[in-house]
């Protein structure tokens, strides 16, 4: 019995393992293709953000069409759930973190156009912080002492990156702004994505289908309005099939993505997942710094450190809260036995 137990928890953890490193691979590979497509803050007559990203939600949406017709080929070998037109009830229940998305996804994108990839680590680093926030404004949940000061590690660190690329001459406040708009919309959407994922049976796949077809149609007048038709239509006539085909690429990641994110929040929960993504974005900077063969002062490098440790911290203190609440839970559910 208790070697089926050991057998079960260790297929938990390599399944969680396995996700995870997953996350961690598509994410990174999708940062750099998309800054690779944004370009800098000056892009000129083709400078089209929200097109590239409504562009990356049309390839998930027919990635998944064409999943749907091959798993109707091949079902021995494939699965995958039938996708047909959108039900107005279930639209109605996953439109609130379709516009969550909506904002995710763009602040995202927005921050990378103007920061640099090592440093979009520390530009994005503030989810937990906001995670923090809002499980008290919205699910009422207190935070314990030990936690803020992990919060205000953090927040210390995300501080210090900033005056670091201000001494390097390379701080973009808009940058630094979307950044934390990133922040606080990855915070939400994490926790919208646990809140409707029953509304569509538990499927990442219909998720993706639903958040990404209906993000599609709301990033058109959003398109219009910020003024990048003139860009569109740019693009459209002059960029070379390379162009094309690595935004094609950048919108199969897109697709992996979004599966693998709600996939990673399924398996975990909310706060790991934005833990994960804190890690992974160290590692990220690591390489880019690499990559773009940057030299990064002492105290740039402190300011990652600090807010990675905050981060570690905090998931600790967290595990070791729920640790003691259940102790506490178990001695009251046999007494509620005995009665």
């Amino acid at each position: 019995m208790d070697s089926q137990k050991e057998d079960s928890l260790l297929h938990k953890y390599v399944r969680i393992a396995a996700v995870v490193s997953l996350y961690w691979i598509v994410s990174i590979s999708m940062v750099f293709v998309n800054k690779s497509l944004l370009g800098g803050a000056s892009m000129g007559e083709k400078d089209a953000p929200l097109f590239v990203t409504w562009f990356q939600c049309v390839v998930t949406v027919l990635a998944c069409i064409a999943l749907t017709q091959i798993a109707k080929l091949f079902p021995r070998f494939v699965t995958f759930p039938e996708i047909g037109s959108l039900e107005w009830t279930r639209v109605k229940k996953v439109l609130p973190l379709t516009l969550m998305f909506v904002a995710m996804i763009s602040m995202n994108n927005l921050c990378l156009k103007y920061v640099g990839v090592a440093f979009y680590y520390v530009g994005r680093s503030l989810s937990t912080v906001f995670n923090v926030a809002f499980t008290y404004l919205i699910l009422g949940q207190k935070t314990s002492m030990s936690a803020m000061m992990c919060c205000g590690l953090i927040i210390g660190g995300f501080w210090l990156g900033v005056d670091q690329e201000s001494e390097a001459g390379s701080l973009s406040i808009v940058g630094v702004i979307f950044g934390v708009l990133a922040s606080a919309s990855v915070s939400l959407n994490a926790i919208f994505t646990k809140k409707v994922l029953p509304v569509l049976d538990g499927s990442i796949w219909l998720l993706s289908y639903y958040n990404n077809a209906l993000a599609s149609i709301v990033f058109i007048p959003l398109i219009i309005i910020s003024g990048e038709m003139h860009a569109v239509f740019k693009i459209l006539s002059e960029e070379s099939t390379h162009f094309w085909v690595l935004m094609t690429i950048g919108g199969l990641f897109g697709f992996a993505i979004g599966y693998v994110t709600g996939l990673q929040i399924q398996v975990t929960s909310p706060l790991t997942h934005n833990i994960s993504g804190t890690a992974k974005a160290c590692t990220q900077t690591v390489l880019a710094t690499w990559w773009y063969s940057e030299k990064k002062a002492s105290l740039w490098w402190l300011s990652n450190i600090i807010v990675l440790g905050g981060s570690m911290a905090y998931t600790r203190v967290k595990q070791l809260e729920m640790k003691a609440s259940h102790i506490v839970a178990r001695p009251l559910m046999s007494g509620k036995d005995k009665v």
